[in-house]
């Protein structure tokens, strides 16, 4: 394991390609022991050739947008070979608006070995990290203090060590740290991989389409209301009602309006 720390990764700071991926949304993953190709097909990626650096990887990430109106539930993903921790590693990159990387997607893909990755969604403060082992989520986080996973408190003693202030305060010298930057030497210290300005621009990225994600069945709603007085309004509503009561108001709508006169008999 490298001893790098948030320090190592403070040209993100002054980096145009970095300040870039935060403002429109980024998610960079490496999994270990899976070649870019079988990445992309595990993303259920359509092919799309060879990009030649990573402004042919922005290039076509801007003509997908253009030609969906702006939309970014489908994006195009670049993946490239690079070395790690153990041997090969691929570098998964993506400018998709706070997509991300998905949870099926990371879990077939960590089977058998490791996946690590982090993202934010483009302009708005939520910047989360993931830590997979053979298949299973093993911690995440979107702030350091308040984990989440199946060993939450497993990456503590390391997370300490790249700059990262935990709630315990245990190591804590009271520095402020860059998050961001200690998220990318979290991510060294479990891959192995250090991920540069010259590595993200040089790369040959096999470039694949990940399609929209299919909209998943709903069951019900919630509605959970809490007013200025502090009064909570907390219902589960289930689909059979909800159309039902749909299907009321249809039949409503649909019945003809009768206008009487003073001197009309009441029905």
């Amino acid at each position: 394991m490298t001893s790098v720390t948030a320090h190592d990764y403070a040209w993100i700071r002054s980096s145009p390609f970095f300040r870039y991926a935060l403002e429109t949304g980024y998610a960079l993953t490496l999994v270990r022991g899976v070649a870019p190709g079988e990445v992309l097909r595990v993303m259920e990626a359509e092919p799309q050739g060879i990009g030649a650096g990573l402004d042919a990887l922005i290039e076509q990430q801007d003509e997908l947008l253009e030609a969906t109106d702006y939309s970014y539930e489908s994006f195009i993903a670049g993946a490239v070979t690079v070395p790690g921790a153990g041997g090969d590693w691929t570098l998964v990159l993506h400018f998709d608006g706070g997509v991300g990387m998905q949870p099926r997607f990371l879990e077939a893909l960590s089977a058998g070995g490791r996946a690590v990755g982090h993202s934010s969604n483009g302009g708005k403060p939520i910047h989360l990290f993931h830590w997979y082992e053979d298949g299973q989520l093993r911690t995440a986080f979107e702030w350091p203090t308040a984990r989440d996973g199946s060993t939450p408190d497993a990456l503590n003693p390391v997370m300490r060590e790249v700059g990262f202030h935990l709630s315990d305060g245990e190591g804590d010298t009271g520095v402020p740290v860059d998050t961001k930057a200690a998220v990318l030497a979290l991510a060294e210290r479990l891959t192995g991989v250090r991920v540069t300005e010259e590595l993200l621009q040089e790369a040959e990225y096999r470039l694949g389409l990940v399609p929209e994600e299919p909209a998943e069945e709903w069951t019900g709603i919630v509605i959970d209301i809490t007013d200025a007085h502090g009064e909570r309004l907390h219902k589960e509503v289930s689909r059979e009602e909800v159309e039902s009561a749909m299907a009321r108001a249809r039949a409503e709508a649909a019945e003809p309006i009768v206008i009487r006169r003073p001197s009309s008999p009441a029905p």
